[in-house]
């Protein structure tokens, strides 16, 4: 017999023709099966994340691919109450870039951080990668101890990308000083993982970890998340 309910909501305007979006249904019933665990989802459209959307009966939150998002303001906001209210929070490709504009704004007081994709002004902690990773495998070296790296079991793997934009190199000493922890580099030495400290699970990826369920296997972040919201 199943355990109780996990209500989880992905982040983002689905579109069937994005790769990860096809993943993600096949990753969340690995997961369900695997871990023997009834999971509700619940695709949230940005501009339906206005401040008269309750969110509190969420036990995840996922903010998926598929950035630039109908309302950039509307993925804030659900990433904002997830790190705040210490839900389970995963981001993983466009969740990760607005996962790092979110902290600038909201802890490290940045309120004019934007996103070089759709910002011309302002700090824009997100900007274009050196070498763009549209429907590329590279791999990826994680902190010994830091949630990823339990959650693989090894310190090194090889994940999908499909991104443009990543942490501005401009502003990286300034990120780094702050709690939010860096976890994950490319071989060039380029931040593609971060977590948050003290929190049960806030983790963000420039990769799109869910691309395996596309081969049958449960993403091990994804498990993570899901066990984290399992927790009372």
């Amino acid at each position: 017999m199943m355990s109780k309910q996990i209500r989880l909501a992905l982040v983002g305007d689905h579109n069937p023709a994005i790769l990860a979006h096809q993943a993600i249904p096949l990753a969340i019933n690995l997961a369900a099966q695997q871990l023997d665990l009834d999971i509700d989802t619940l695709w949230l459209a940005t501009e339906s994340l206005d401040e008269n959307l309750p969110l509190d009966g969420f036990d995840a939150f996922w903010c998926v691919p598929g950035s630039p998002y109908v309302s950039a303001e509307g993925a804030l906001r659900a990433i904002r109450f997830a790190r705040e209210n210490n839900k389970p929070f995963l981001g993983t490709c466009g969740g990760f870039q607005h996962a790092i504009i979110e902290y600038a704004r909201n802890v490290m007081d940045w309120q004019d951080a934007g996103h070089g994709e759709t910002d011309t002004e302002g700090r824009l902690v997100i900007a274009p990668l050196a070498c763009e990773m549209v429907e590329k495998k590279a791999g990826i070296r994680l902190v010994a101890g830091s949630i990823p790296a339990r959650a693989y079991g090894t310190l090194d793997v090889e994940e999908g990308y499909h991104c443009r934009y990543g942490i501005n190199p401009e502003f990286q000493d300034a990120l780094e000083a702050q709690p939010l922890r860096m976890v994950g580099h490319d071989q060039a030495g380029e931040i593609r993982v971060v977590e948050l400290p003290g929190h049960p699970f806030f983790v963000a990826t420039l990769f799109q970890p869910e691309r395996a369920a596309l081969k049958g296997q449960l993403p091990p972040l994804v498990a993570a998340l899901i066990q984290a919201a399992r927790k009372p």
